[in-house]
């Protein structure tokens, strides 16, 4: 059964879904947080095609905070969109706050040299 709190979440994060779409040229960052990782995927929603997808479960070895895990998760997947040509994206954030974990992966691709 969901809560309300997940309720409330796929609430907002269809009336961002319905405002953001991604293109072949501008792609879709949506993220995605459960409580030990972080993911994120560049979406290209005209052909319905995921362009690249990145996770802190694969990308952190070492023991550090969930934050840093975020920031370099968010970096490794804004490398990985410049090897494929990408330099803007629009950012997805699922229904989630603009705070923490979420926050942190973007701070990560910005610093990194993607453009949202």
């Amino acid at each position: 059964m969901a809560t309300k709190k997940d309720l409330r979440r796929l609430r907002i994060k269809k009336s961002i879904r319905n405002k953001v779409s991604g293109t072949a040229a501008i792609p879709r960052l949506s993220v995605f947080r459960s409580n030990k990782s972080i993911y994120a995927q560049l979406i290209d929603d005209v052909n319905g095609v995921t362009l690249a997808s990145v996770s802190s479960a694969k990308v952190i070895t070492e023991k550090i905070t969930k934050i840093d895990a975020s920031r370099q998760t968010g970096a490794e997947l804004a490398k990985i969109a410049e090897d494929k040509g990408f330099g803007q994206v629009v950012f997805d954030r699922n229904g989630y706050l603009y705070h923490g974990r979420v926050k942190a992966l973007a701070e990560g691709a910005r610093e990194a040299g993607l453009k949202f």
